[in-house]
């Protein structure tokens, strides 16, 4: 069942107010312990944090089957005088 829109109160909670979210809705939007609220348009958005990298496998596995994984600067990666005589490699 997919809920489109709902009544809620606002209700005092501590010093704050707040409101309550039905977890019809919760479930329906992936919404769990953390969220961004933002204004747009005269109307409150709220939305789920999105974890910094947390496509980055996946984004990374498309580019290598596009292709797009290769070094930019192909020389970048040649070793300097100091890194062949002072650097010790373990």
């Amino acid at each position: 069942m997919t809920a489109k829109s709902t009544k809620t109160r606002i209700i005092k909670i501590g010093n704050s107010q707040g409101i309550r979210i039905p977890k019809l809705l919760l479930e329906q939007l992936g919404l769990e312990n953390e969220v961004e609220l933002e204004v747009q348009q005269n109307q409150l958005v709220i939305r789920s944090v999105k974890q910094a990298r947390q496509n980055w496998p996946k984004q990374f596995r498309i580019m290598a089957q596009r292709g797009d994984d290769r070094l930019l600067i192909a020389d970048s990666t040649d070793l300097t005088n100091w890194d062949n005589s002072e650097w010790e490699w373990q």
